[in-house]
């Protein structure tokens, strides 16, 4: 049976979203949640919720120490060895799970990741996959924020692990690659998208080109790849836009009567794009390259975000997504190591 270790205190509103998408996860996936965190804390969640005992497939690991939303993520992981998000990383490590899910410290659960599975052998970095709703379903993202600065290797890569990721989780067979820039022609871009673009043909994906900001939406595209610095702003302002248009709607129907009539009579066709659009459902992001599977939900998340993040983790172990990857990256070793000499890198 498939193990996934819970960082179950992580997130903005503490246990309750995260026991209560355990416990849904437990019944509905067929797999064991470890919840991870204060055991104390947990057991009177649970115990609130009408489980005096643990319930069948959920156990827990005491980790009575947090990570300080407000620290440098690296000292925090170094110093708090008992962590909830460390011991999470660190249990994935021993063999004694096979994927972890947080949706505390995005940057703690990143550096856990690194310091306590490594990565995949081959990859110089990884990334944050963020998923994104686009007009015909869904688009990745990477990378949303892991890596500021990066060079025309990293982005290789990314468009690598984007694509296996698309495979594997959304079924994807040729997942559409583009390369986020700022207009269609390949002359146009900064630096590192000049230097990336024509080595994208070499690694054996299915590159569509640049991708625009303004089409990253359009579903002409399955794996958008760009620095962590854009991407995070990307991510950032998707998400800032789709809460504003939701809210200039609701303002406008309001100062018009025969408006909230015809609202009223839309009202399914305004709950199925405010389903499509909703993070919840995706449940969390994917630190793409770590040797194991961990996916970082975002802080706000309720229990259908913790249960989606830890569907997306069984998934992901199911399919082998980390073997596979591995392979990818080993098998295009001599075309990295050219494309690194050639840039004297």
């Amino acid at each position: 049976m498939i193990k996934i270790a819970l960082d179950a205190l992580g997130g903005d509103f503490g246990a309750k979203p995260n026991v209560l998408g355990a416990l849904e996860a437990a019944k509905k996936l067929g797999c064991e949640i470890i919840l991870v965190g204060d055991e104390t804390v947990l057991r009177r969640e649970l115990s609130s919720l009408g489980h005096s005992d643990l319930p069948k497939h959920i156990s827990i690991v005491h980790a009575p120490d947090v990570i300080d939303m407000g620290a440098e993520p690296a000292r925090e992981v170094r110093t708090k060895k008992n962590a909830s998000i460390v011991v999470c990383a660190e249990l994935v490590h021993k063999g004694q799970a096979d994927a972890f899910v947080s949706a505390g410290h995005s940057g703690a659960a990143m550096v856990a990741s690194l310091f306590g599975m490594g990565r995949i052998k081959g990859v110089l970095r990884p990334a944050i996959a963020s998923p994104m709703p686009t007009y015909n379903g869904v688009a990745l993202l990477l990378d949303a924020g892991a890596n500021a600065d990066c060079k025309p290797i990293h982005l290789l890569q990314f468009a690598v692990m984007g694509s296996t990721y698309m495979q594997k989780v959304f079924d994807v067979e040729k997942p559409r690659v583009g390369i986020l820039s700022i207009g269609e022609e390949e002359t146009k871009g900064n630096m590192l998208v000049k230097h990336t673009t024509p080595h994208m043909k070499e690694i054996g994906i299915n590159f569509k080109g640049t991708v625009e900001g303004r089409d990253v939406n359009a579903g002409e595209t399955d794996v958008i790849v760009c620095d962590g610095f854009v991407g995070n702003i990307v991510l950032k302002m998707a998400e800032g836009l789709a809460k504003a248009m939701m809210k200039m709607i609701k303002r406008e129907v309001k100062r018009r009567p025969l408006a909230i009539c015809g609202a009223l009579m839309s009202k399914s066709a305004f709950k199925a794009v405010k389903d499509h659009t909703n993070p919840d459902q995706y449940g969390g992001a994917p630190l793409v390259g770590v040797n194991g599977v961990a996916i970082i939900a975002h802080g706000k998340s309720n229990e259908v975000a913790i249960f989606n993040a830890l569907k997306t983790a069984q998934k992901l172990v199911k399919k082998n997504f980390v073997e596979d990857v591995a392979q990818k990256i080993a098998s295009l070793k001599d075309v990295f190591a050219k494309i690194e000499a050639e840039q004297g890198e």
